[in-house]
């Protein structure tokens, strides 16, 4: 073999190899996508949660005592 055809097919492997490499980031940053998706619904349902007992809670302290029912040691 020449010394061109010697560099040829070091380029071409290096082609093959980062185009490999590049397939596979593709694929991760695909998966992270994902991840951060659910991690990012997962969040949002937390804080609405929060919000709601948060909400039940300012409600329970300024609600009318009269409709409580009696503490059980009455």
């Amino acid at each position: 073999m020449s010394m061109d055809e010697d560099r040829i097919i070091d380029l071409e492997t290096r082609l093959a190899f980062q185009e490999h490499t590049l397939a596979e980031l593709g694929d991760a940053l695909a998966d992270l996508r994902m991840e951060n998706a659910r991690l990012v619904l997962m969040v949002q349902r937390a804080l609405d949660e929060l919000r709601q007992l948060r909400a039940g809670l300012a409600s329970g302290l300024t609600g009318d005592a009269a409709s409580e029912p009696p503490p059980p040691h009455y």
